[in-house]
């Protein structure tokens, strides 16, 4: 297998794939080269942040985070500058989200349920307890480690994602906005602990029901619906389960549940554990002020080589495998998720036209540079314009790896229009002889 030859290296880091995307930020894979670690950076646009005067307030939730060092929340290592871009360094997390665990096995037993939610408030009683706050709690922001247990992600970070926007409005959501409490969707001002808490009963009710307490396909319904805090239990919960998801979407903040009365509710405290861990006060902030400084003296290093397919070695191949078994990720069954892969055994330009070919076809706008391409869906979907993001990786110098990322839009219909390019790129995809036989 070739050795790696990224295309870019920030300081210590050397960056690979992109892993995430959203609008005022993208999220990729590194390896610090110093101690083959591995992270993942999430990447802001400078001028964004210092067009909507949100330098203090980036400074303060970036300072604030490295403080929090919990085993349920993902954490903030370290923060870094260059001319135009901040790059925040994260754990990596290998085991998947939690979405993906829902919709491709839908409702989970009560025990497992209970135990990712105690989880989640053990996480984000702690966050609050040092005046953290997520503001967009939902099921794609929670990750799972290779043991199976939670970690929140973007907490203290969510507020950048719709402060940095274009328009420069605060805005509710950066996604879907079921998981919204409704003092948040009234804009008159919330309070953030009640309504991270909102949040986490939606997500609740998610595990324990495979759906969502609050939806509808009319935004002003599904608005009123959450107003007035109407749903309904299915009637395979337990009657502490019921009563709890009650108490927490209650429309009213004033009345609704507070962390310490869920902490004494008889159907959460089963098997309740608190998060054992040792806090060390050996946090160095000195990084969060230089990202903003002028001087190039505080400048991240920044280098560029040559143009090519990104090469692969065999610890990135492993890392991009959920729970590090390489089985996954070369599985043809990948359904409901928003990423897959296939390998090909063509040369990497002829792969690029192949998808081009296809996805013009398919009602896709094309834009390429190098051997990444982002397809962009001219009719409007469910979730607004549909965008897929692909790469090619060399695995070896003979054999490519091509990831299929949805960017932005609804995921059923990304899953959708993977099956019609599946269709189209028969040819290309690499089958060993086991596959053939499998077919037979």
């Amino acid at each position: 297998m070739s050795a790696a030859r990224l295309k870019r290296r920030i300081g210590k880091y050397e960056l690979g794939r992109t892993i995430g995307e959203g609008t005022f930020a993208k999220v990729k894979f590194a390896r610090n080269i110093e101690t083959g670690e591995p992270v993942a950076i999430k990447i802001l646009d400078k001028e964004k942040v210092l067009k909507h005067k949100m330098v203090e307030q980036i400074k303060r939730e970036i300072a604030t985070m490295k403080l929090i060092k919990h085993p349920n929340v993902v954490r903030l290592y370290e923060v870094m500058g260059s001319k135009t871009k901040i790059f925040i360094v994260l754990e990596f997390v290998t085991g998947g989200e939690l979405f993906d665990k829902i919709v491709n096995h839908g409702r989970m037993r009560e025990d497992e349920a209970r135990r990712y939610f105690q989880q989640l408030i053990n996480a984000v009683d702690y966050c609050h307890s040092r005046g953290v706050y997520h503001r967009d709690l939902k099921p794609e922001n929670l990750l799972l480690d290779t043991q199976g247990n939670l970690k929140v992600s973007d907490f203290g970070l969510s507020a950048l994602s719709r402060q940095v926007r274009d328009d420069g409005l605060l805005h509710t959501t950066c996604g879907t906005p079921n998981y919204v409490a409704p003092e948040v969707l009234n804009d008159r001002g919330y309070d953030g602990a009640t309504a991270d808490l909102w949040s986490c009963g939606v997500i609740l009710f998610v595990l324990l029901a495979g759906y969502l307490p609050f939806d509808d396909s009319n935004l002003m319904n599904l608005y009123k619906k959450i107003s007035a805090g109407e749903f309904t239990c299915p009637s395979w919960l337990s009657l502490g389960a019921m009563k709890l998801i009650a108490r927490i979407l209650d429309p009213n903040p004033v009345t609704r549940i507070t962390i310490p009365e869920i902490l004494e509710d008889e159907w959460f405290k089963k098997g309740f554990k608190r998060a054992v861990f040792e806090e060390k006060d050996d946090t160095n902030l000195d990084d969060v002020d230089a990202v903003f400084r002028d001087s190039e003296e505080y400048h991240v290093l920044e280098k560029r080589e040559e143009e090519q397919p990104t090469a692969m070695n065999a610890f990135e191949l492993i890392s991009m495998s959920k729970g590090l078994n390489l089985g996954n990720l070369f599985d043809t069954e990948q359904e409901f998720k928003r990423e897959t892969r296939f390998t090909s055994k063509c040369p990497a330009n002829e792969i690029i036209s192949k998808i081009e070919e296809a996805a013009k076809p398919l009602g896709f706008d094309v834009h390429k540079k190098n051997y990444k391409m982002r397809l962009e869906k001219l009719k409007e979907g469910r979730k607004g314009n549909l965008n897929v993001a692909t790469q090619v990786f060399q695995v070896a110098p003979s054999l490519h790896m091509v990831e299929v990322r949805k960017a932005k839009g609804d995921t059923l219909e990304f899953h959708k229009f993977y099956k019609n390019l599946s269709n189209s790129l028969k040819d290309v995809v690499w089958k060993s002889e086991e596959d053939m036989q499998d077919r037979s």
